[in-house]
């Protein structure tokens, strides 16, 4: 059992796997069909269409990022700062029950959704090796590769 332990480079790993497969199906949903994120795009921000497409692209090199050793930290930090930018378009989307086709519109959806967005920073900057909080690090030496 302990050759099976969830150390901080293995969760790290298991973690950074994860958010690149989430991170390439969103930015390729964006791309693939930014109308349907239109109607949660803040009436503030300019150009939503474009803001969407953008975002796509975003994800997919966030995603592609985490997996290359010398981009991860990087990578990592964006990723982190994509998560908290888009927070309001999450808000729009449940304070306002917009209806996107294939996701649920009720609280059941929103409120953990809501309550995952700091989670989902933190698991950006943990799985890219910019922070080992609340893991204490064995050796006074960074792990920028594991």
């Amino acid at each position: 059992m302990d050759d099976e332990a969830l150390t901080p480079p293995r969760a790290r790993s298991l973690l950074r796997s994860a958010l690149s497969a989430l991170y390439a199906a969103a930015g390729l949903l964006h791309l693939w069909s930014p109308e349907a994120f239109l109607p949660i795009v803040p009436l503030w921000v300019p150009m939503p269409r474009e803001v969407v497409l953008v975002t796509g692209l975003c994800e997919l090199a966030g995603a592609a990022g985490l997996l290359i050793p010398r981009l991860r930290r990087i990578s990592g930090i964006m990723l982190a700062l994509y998560a908290a930018c888009v927070f309001p378009a999450n808000i729009r989307h449940a304070v306002e029950g917009i209806q996107v086709a294939g996701l649920p519109s009720t609280w059941w959806y929103h409120a953990p959704r809501l309550a995952l967005q700091p989670v989902i920073v933190w698991a950006a900057l943990f799985c890219s090796a910019a922070t080992s909080w609340p893991f204490r690090s064995t050796s006074r030496r960074s792990h920028p590769h594991d």
